[in-house]
């Protein structure tokens, strides 16, 4: 067993700070490999309300996981898409899919909602 004295030493916790949390995820798989739009994100998304959803997405272009583009036409508009760390990081959410639908992953979840 290893001993870490700060919790940022350790791997795992190191990338859950960054991709944690209820919605990172879940916008990151979103848009994936198009570019998508403010609304069609929030269409994806229907839980999620506008404020948190456009905080969500400046702390992903902050960490450099997104990529914020304006398209100059009659009216502005903004389509966000994956930086190269953004895609470096889908094999990554695809294999905790993978195991967030296993039958392990469902007896754990049934087991906290009993």
């Amino acid at each position: 067993m290893r001993y870490i004295e700060n919790p940022f030493d350790c791997p795992v916790t190191r990338a859950m700070s960054i991709i944690g949390g209820k919605w990172k995820p879940i916008i990151l798989n979103c848009i994936g490999e198009s570019a998508l739009r403010f609304g069609k994100l929030n269409q994806l998304m229907p839980a999620i309300s506008n404020k948190v959803l456009s905080n969500e997405l400046k702390e992903l272009e902050a960490l450099g996981l997104i990529e914020r583009k304006e398209c100059k036409e009659d009216a502005t508009r903004i389509e966000y898409s994956l930086s190269d760390s953004g895609k470096s990081l889908m094999p990554v959410l695809h294999k905790i899919a993978s195991w967030g639908n296993s039958n392990e992953a469902q007896k754990i979840i049934s087991t906290m909602t009993k």
